[in-house]
């Protein structure tokens, strides 16, 4: 029956049987009917009053999961619990006061392509004056940076290896702060297939053709040394289709109808294009065929930064230009269908490759990065969210992955469970190193496992941004206050006694 109807019939009987007793004169019995009508009524209602509807268990960092029955809330201490052991819990009230200060946060790279620059990122709640230092393995001193912010240390890798450096935070004095391991996979980086066409040598050019050519590119290169005559380099293995085409001006202006369609046409299908626009002679070719709007510069222009660079005679009078968007290092970059064309207007690079080669390397990237040359990858390695600890739970996810992956040193395979976007599994590490991965598809991988004494200010603060996060999934009724019901047997216990008094008045 509902119960709304069981109380109304209570009220409806408890008052009529009142009014008979009170028709009579008979007072007392009609009160304890009256009492015994209430009495049942909230016997009935099942009231409900704020408090703790069950207990508040304090969770303990280095506990088990634990037991959650008549569990109506949590409380923890300190820095809290790591991100793996709270999506473990539901969603209840915590009781948690963050503490302040005493904490670090790190951001690198864990893989790296050869040639790229790898950067240590180190964010603090102190702003005092401090150092940091990046380290080799064997502790020789590689990079450095001192400030009272965020501190960040830059260093070219010399080899594709896998390695673990070390990076030491000491104060104004010298005094160290903290230190520990910063693990970085360097690979060998993928091989650009560039098709290149030029209407006049250079020594830019040249220097360009080394640059590539030292990284390991495929070349399918020429260069036109005067009427009918050709510079031919042809790749040192079979090129199906380029990932970047280069041409200069020169080329361009002078190249036949029939050739300039096709070459956009192989930009429309997706292969970026760069222009060295170092050489344009003919303005109105360019607003025609392009849309690229070129004003003269004047004759002694110069860059600044990074590299001090001679400007091209012609470049977009703007940084947005039309359909073009400029950037710092003076290449402009433009959508075509589905490709890409850039214009690079800067010139006399070649002046660096003795006197500051690692600079016009850096230099080069950062125009490669713009014009957008990458290659596709099938499988993508993700970091793991958080520092991997021995005998905690470490999720591992990964782009392009399917069927079973395999953990040598564990002696133990897994099937990926897939995601939105990606496909992960759990396992428990063992001990601190490198974990190595098997995957049929993506071949080998590793993680490195740290070591709990490691970093414990960084540990700190992802076990805090870790119970922030799930104080903020916990639900709004929940937060607004646990009800518990209010005893039940005073109410019966009040119940019989006046029905057993109004009884042993009837005997009388």
């Amino acid at each position: 029956m509902n119960q709304m109807w069981m109380l109304a019939l209570i009220g409806v009987a408890g008052v009529a049987s009142t009014a008979l007793y009170a028709r009579r004169r008979q007072w007392i019995d009609a009160l304890l009917v009256l009492v015994a009508a209430i009495a049942l009524g909230l016997f009935a209602a099942g009231l409900k009053v704020p408090g703790d509807g069950g207990r508040v268990l304090a969770l303990e960092p280095d506990q088990p999961a634990p037991v959650l029955d008549g569990v109506r809330g949590f409380s923890v201490k300190g820095d809290g619990l790591r991100a793996a052991q709270w999506n473990d819990l539901p969603a209840l009230p915590l009781q948690w006061e963050q503490p302040k200060g005493g904490t670090m946060r790190l951001d690198f790279t864990r893989q790296l392509a050869l040639g790229r620059t790898f950067t240590l990122r180190l964010q603090r709640e102190e702003k005092a004056e401090a150092r940091l230092q990046l380290l080799a393995e064997n502790g020789q001193p590689i990079g450095e940076a001192r400030g009272t912010g965020e501190l960040k240390v830059d260093w070219m890798p010399p080899l594709a290896e896998r390695m673990v450096l070390r990076a030491r935070l000491l104060d104004k004095d010298g005094n160290k702060l903290a230190e520990g391991p910063v693990p970085v996979n360097v690979h060998a980086p993928a091989i650009l297939h560039v098709q290149g066409r030029f209407g006049a040598p250079s020594f830019d050019l040249r220097t360009l053709n080394e640059l590539l050519a030292g990284s390991g590119a495929l070349l399918d290169w020429q260069v036109v040394l005067g009427r009918a005559i050709n510079r031919t380099e042809v790749p040192r293995e079979e090129m199906k289709e380029p990932n970047l085409l280069v041409v200069d001006a020169a080329w361009l202006e002078r190249a036949g109808a029939g050739e300039r369609s096709a070459l956009l046409g192989r930009v429309a299908g997706g292969v970026p294009l760069l222009v060295l626009g170092s050489n344009a002679n003919d303005p109105g070719f360019w607003s025609r065929a392009l849309q690229l709007p070129l004003k003269a510069q004047p004759a002694d222009a110069k860059t600044d930064a990074p590299l001090e660079l001679a400007v091209a005679p012609f470049n977009p009078g703007a940084r947005e230009a039309g359909p073009w968007r400029g950037s710092d290092n003076l290449v402009w970059i433009r959508g075509w269908q589905k490709g890409r064309i850039a214009w690079l207007g800067a010139a006399e690079w070649h002046r660096y490759a003795i006197t500051d080669p690692q600079a016009l390397a850096l230099w080069w990237q950062s125009v490669l990065d713009r014009v957008g040359v990458e290659r596709p990858q099938e499988v993508e390695w993700l970091e793991p969210d958080e520092l991997p600890l021995p005998g905690q739970r470490m999720e591992l996810c990964a782009r392009g992955v399917s069927r079973e992956v395999s953990f040598p040193e564990l002696k133990l395979a897994r099937s990926w469970a897939p995601r939105t976007d990606s496909a992960c599994v759990a396992v428990w590490p063992q001990e601190a190193g490198w974990l190595r991965v098997a995957d049929a598809k993506a071949g080998e991988h590793a993680v490195y496992v740290y070591s709990p004494e490691d970093w414990p200010q960084w540990q700190a603060a992802q076990r805090r941004d870790a119970t922030t996060r799930y104080m903020a999934r916990t639900p709004v009724k929940a937060l607004e206050g646990a009800a518990r019901a209010f005893p039940a047997w005073p109410f019966a216990v009040v119940f019989a006694l006046a029905m057993l008094l109004l009884w042993w008045r009837e005997r009388r």
